[in-house]
């Protein structure tokens, strides 16, 4: 069986100022021509359909036209929620689109049901576990700890259960939304973690086939089995170096697993230059970026007069300017931007504890300040829910 692996089109996201709907567009058009060119047999989308939970209507109406185009294909198409969808939006209507052979799935109480296809070879069990925010299905998972191992744990506990009443030789796909250790983050992923821990172990997923991983948004491989398609199109300027694809997989009739990659459509390329504000004008090099999306750092010790006009003048398409002066060691002044870059929320909280009192929070502080921070994340998921 020849699957599409595919996640995270963020329908309805910007890139910074630029609007990305005829680029989305354009990547599902070349989704169905790879579809419709390849002979694939089934298609997975592993979360993050959309870019937040009430999506503007354009996105909604791009959306619309992928499930339509996908269902004339003929080919069926098995999708999960993410934690950028709301899931009760996306499975509106699951069992109707259904009948078309596009399959939401998208209540964590399913996670151990499946969608059957089949092959010369025998059925292939697709089970769609959506993103699963620890604290919100603790308790249909039965766990008493609300971590992301725990209730993937559990979640996939139920898969190889359903999977031991399957004939022997019954193949198995798991979809599934989570950040899984060995992947490598970007800047443009919403931060899952809870308790301290965002990543879960690959072996949580032992047992099956094939896992089609969504979440992050650069195409890697934790293991032979276990791949992230990455996103279709580039989010942040942290993925300048991405080479944007989806997962061509054969699934042989014993259960091994071939993966090719296919390339996606690129708008634009992106540029990430650094230097003074001359250098970037003069320097004959940076020609080939005068196309491209730019994010420019600037390093002259002085801030230039007018640098975006400037810079625009060349590259028309800059869209971000970063400050980062390039001073002498005894100059101590580090802007408010620079020392918060790569930080996570409880750094910059404990920074601001030892900041104000002159000493760092202690175990206990600092595990006040964690569940302080999870339970804010909780209650942001519940709204997003019940919106």
């Amino acid at each position: 069986m020849r699957l599409l692996h595919t996640s995270d089109w963020h329908l309805g996201r910007a890139f910074h100022r630029a609007n990305l709907l005829g680029a989305q567009a354009e990547f599902i058009g070349h989704l169905v021509t790879t579809v419709r060119e390849r002979e694939v047999d089934a298609v997975v989308v592993s979360g993050d359909v959309y870019d937040r939970a009430v999506p503007p209507l354009a996105a909604v109406e791009l959306f619309d036209t992928a499930l339509h185009r996908l269902a004339d294909l003929g080919v069926p198409t098995v999708m999960i929620s993410g934690n950028h969808d709301s899931a009760r939006r996306l499975g509106v209507g699951a069992g109707l689109i259904g009948r078309a052979g596009i399959h939401l799935r998208t209540e964590p109480s399913a996670a151990g049901t499946p969608v059957i296809l089949g092959d010369a070879h025998g059925e292939v069990a697709f089970y769609g576990l959506p993103y699963l925010e620890p604290a919100l299905v603790k308790d249909e998972f039965g766990v008493d700890r609300a971590g992301h191992e725990a209730v993937l744990g559990a979640a996939m506990d139920r898969v190889r259960a359903d999977l031991a009443t399957r004939a022997p030789g019954t193949r198995s796909v798991v979809l599934a939304h989570a950040f899984v250790t060995g992947g490598q983050a970007s800047d443009s992923e919403r931060d899952i973690t809870v308790g301290g821990v965002a990543a879960v172990p690959a072996g949580v997923f032992d047992g099956v086939d094939y896992v089609a991983l969504g979440h992050l948004h650069g195409c890697q491989t934790i293991t032979e089995r276990v791949r992230y398609s990455g996103s279709p199109l580039a989010y942040s300027f942290s993925e300048a170096g991405h080479r944007k694809s989806m997962w061509l997989v054969d699934l042989d009739a014993d259960g091994s697993v071939t993966a090719e990659r296919v390339d996606c459509p690129v708008p634009r390329p992106l540029a990430r230059l650094r230097g003074t504000l001359d250098d970037l004008l003069a320097d004959p090099a940076l020609t080939r970026h005068e196309d491209a999306w730019v994010e420019a750092t600037l390093t002259d010790p002085v801030r230039p007069a007018d640098p975006m006009a400037r810079l625009t003048e060349r590259f028309p398409h800059t869209l971000s300017l970063v400050f980062a002066p390039e001073r002498a060691p005894e100059e101590a002044g580090v802007s408010y931007a620079r020392r918060l870059a790569g930080r996570s929320d409880q750094q910059i909280a404990q920074d601001f504890v030892a900041h104000v009192r002159g000493a760092a929070p202690d175990e206990r502080e600092a595990a006040v300040l964690r569940e302080a921070f999870d339970a804010v994340r909780a209650d942001h998921a519940v709204r997003e829910v019940a919106r």
